[in-house]
């Protein structure tokens, strides 16, 4: 088996703390998770973390689009081949069933975004991410929009606002009672689309 290059060395470095930090972040959750925690864990020195991540933010963003990354596969999975809104309906009710109020990766969000809020630059680079997420629902109600006739009530921009808003309250309900049912999400894009289609 050849050798590695040092920069695929240091991809499979940076995946393998990145994919450590994921289980302690979403386990122990973002303060009781230091570098050091995540080195011993992963198998590696305090230093290697800092080769890779200029500091816990950091790599807490990678950790972030890792997380987020996934998520939009698995959506995409349960989207997959739906040809009609109420299969697509359906699909998204599947996927968020199983993910919407993830009591581990609820309150790491919550409380990353709650760190983020006490530094500009993390606050920023997380606004930006977020920005990303509501473009990309952006576009994907636009498309279905446009795919099935439908006329949203409000610009799409507005529309991907207020499902994500309502997922993540939806999502932290569900963190602290997992009886909140995650059916009221798919009824509201069923009234975003003029009722049932």
């Amino acid at each position: 088996m050849p050798r590695l290059t040092r920069a695929e060395s240091q991809a499979r470095t940076r995946e393998t703390l990145v994919a450590t930090a994921i289980e302690l972040f979403l386990r122990d959750g973002y303060a009781a998770t230091s570098l050091e925690k995540v080195a011993d864990e992963a198998g590696f020195s305090k230093g290697a973390v800092y080769s890779n991540f200029r500091n816990k933010d950091e790599l807490c963003l990678a950790v972030v689009d890792a997380i987020r990354l996934d998520q939009a596969h698995k959506m995409a999975q349960a989207l997959d081949g739906a040809a009609t809104l109420e299969a697509m309906l359906n699909g998204f009710q599947r996927w968020a069933d199983e993910t919407i109020g993830d009591v581990a990766w609820t309150v790491f969000e919550v409380e990353f975004a709650t760190r983020a809020r006490q530094d500009d630059v993390v606050r920023r680079e997380l606004a930006l991410r977020n920005a990303q997420i509501r473009a990309a629902v952006t576009e994907l109600l636009a498309t279905h929009a446009e795919e099935f006739d439908i006329t949203l009530p409000m610009p799409a921009e507005d529309c991907a606002t207020a499902l994500l808003s309502l997922g993540v309250g939806l999502g932290v309900q569900r963190a602290i009672d997992p009886d909140v049912g995650v059916d009221v999400l798919p009824a509201v894009i069923r009234l975003l689309a003029g009722g049932n289609r």
